[in-house]
């Protein structure tokens, strides 16, 4: 009976721990315009609030993860919530954007010990029969909590300001820690393994640089991607995989066993979780642009019209975790990343300019579905296809491939937006007879200048001012939504690619679920 109560209170403690470490992903979105105004930074100082943290959040994963397996995972876990509560109360009393962009960093570092050994944790203390539901409930919480970010964020930054969204982090860390002080019980410990330092290094600096290269390209969208600032990162981090998975190859205890990637259910899980978080989270990053830039929604008010799609993890998320375990983990996640993409394209389908809630309803619902659906069985699909010795491991690399793919996601995405926007704006442009060559040159240099993302905000603007003079006010503005319509469908059907080529990978790669081994 006492065990029984303990596996639960241990999926409550890692649950709190993982809300946190995810939702300090997407929280911090609808901060940055009072963090700007209070520390009078520019935009691309204020972009480091957010990418500090996932910068430093993707390299650690993996070194964690093997810490955990080396010196105990509730050791490992613990220390990680304590820099996350360390992190988040410094970040809510920093005095400027660079002691912020610091401590984001340490955010960071606890945010990956408490998201990889998570998943790790719960599935050592739960038996294969109840693992399906476990980590159904834990899959809802990581769902959840990215996609509500923007409602908890915006009810946080207008009620109490900006620096609650860090400090409210103190009191839930200090209960998660005595939780998992009393409950989580310490994993075997691999006494006789030594930490292979070269693999630490190799494969934190492989990820770094890859993650910090697509972090350019988005911050700079000016920048090719032959630009030496991209190139030299891209290059880098190749020679620097390599160099990781030669030295894994000939150390007598290597970071990674690379063996485990022999293993096509569990390369299939790592690619459907990529695919995840490029599709469908990196989508989630323009379809808030759409509702708050081009709608008109407050960014509370976006986050309540989000619920639409993580409100269904709440109660879909946990049956998915026991379905898995009856129809098998291959059909769920190729069905559930499926309707995803009939999902998000249907949104495709009906949406034009003027934007409208109901065009976006119908599409919502789907990726509601698809979301609650899908990562439970990656989770199980991933962890039941390695032996005990490897789940720590496997963990660590499922979460890189997530959250590589949502950095990869956010920037190709971005890419699309952008591509589909400039041209359409310039076609239309063209066509206008009312207005000489010159000023039309002007006006589109003005509207290239300040992005896709810009939408009614532009219109505010002082450069906006001679337009709002002239007869064809109105038809330029509906140029400048219809050429965001026009990106938002390449993104759209981007997405759906993406969502399709995992739904494939999962069927054809994924094979019958099998136990666990428990052997120690």
């Amino acid at each position: 009976m006492e065990n029984t109560i303990r596996k639960w209170w241990v999926l409550i403690t890692v649950s709190l721990a993982v809300f946190m470490a995810m939702l300090d992903i997407t929280i911090v979105n609808v901060a940055l315009p009072k963090i700007q105004k209070d520390f009078s930074s520019d935009f691309s100082n204020l972009q480091w609030v957010l990418n500090a943290y996932t910068l430093v959040y993707a390299a650690m994963l993996l070194p964690v993860s093997k810490l955990g397996d080396i010196i105990g995972r509730k050791k490992v876990f613990l220390f990680g919530l304590g820099f996350f509560v360390i992190g988040s109360l410094t970040s809510g009393i920093s005095s400027s954007d660079l002691w912020l962009n610091i401590f984001r960093g340490f955010q960071g570092i606890g945010g990956a010990a408490m998201m990889s050994l998570s998943l790790t944790i719960v599935t050592a203390s739960f038996p294969e029969k109840q693992r399906g539901l476990a980590l159904g409930i834990w899959s809802s919480v990581v769902g959840l909590a990215i996609s509500a970010g923007p409602l908890i964020g915006g009810a946080l930054v207008d009620s109490f300001g900006w620096r609650s969204i860090f400090l409210v982090n103190i009191p839930i860390g200090i209960v998660a820690i005595l939780l998992g002080i009393f409950f989580i019980q310490e994993s075997e410990r691999k006494s006789d393994e030594k930490i292979d330092f070269l693999g630490f290094v190799l494969s934190t600096a492989f990820i770094f640089t890859m993650v910090l290269a697509l972090i350019q390209k988005e911050i700079h969208e000016n920048y090719l991607w032959t630009d030496w600032h991209i190139l030299s990162l891209l290059v880098l981090s190749i020679l620097l995989l390599v160099a990781f998975i030669i030295t894994e190859r000939i150390v007598k205890q290597p970071m990674i066993e690379l063996s485990i990637f022999r293993n096509w259910s569990f390369n299939g899980a790592n690619i459907s979780a990529f695919v995840l978080g490029a599709g469908l989270y990196g989508g989630f990053t323009y379809l808030t642009i759409l509702m708050q830039n081009y709608m008109g929604y407050t960014a509370f008010e976006t986050g309540v019209k989000m619920l639409l799609i993580s409100g269904f993890t709440i109660i879909l998320g946990p049956l998915a975790g026991i379905i898995s375990g009856k129809i098998g983990n291959r059909w769920l996640i190729s069905g559930a990343l499926f309707i995803g993409a009939i999902g998000i394209m249907l949104i495709r389908h009906m949406i034009k300019v003027p934007f409208e809630w109901s065009y976006l309803m119908p599409g919502f619902v789907l990726l509601g579905i698809s979301n609650a659906l899908v990562n439970p069985p990656i989770a199980n699909a991933a962890m039941s296809s390695v032996d005990k010795k490897q789940v720590g491991m496997a963990s660590g690399i499922l979460n890189v491939f997530r959250q590589v793919g949502i950095s990869f996601g956010v920037v190709m995405l971005g890419i699309k937006l952008t591509e589909g926007y400039n041209s359409s704006l310039n076609k239309h442009f063209m066509k206008m007879q009312s207005i000489n060559t010159e000023f039309k040159s002007q006006m589109l240099n003005v509207f290239h200048h300040a992005g896709a993302f810009a939408g009614s905000l532009i219109f505010d603007s002082k450069q906006a001012e001679v337009f709002k003079q002239m007869p064809a006010f109105e038809n330029i503005k509906h140029i400048v939504y219809s050429a965001f319509n026009a990106g938002i469908k390449d993104v759209n059907l981007s997405i759906a690619i993406l969502l399709l080529i995992g739904s494939l990978a999962a069927t054809l790669l994924i094979k019958e679920k099998r136990t666990i081994k428990d052997n120690k």
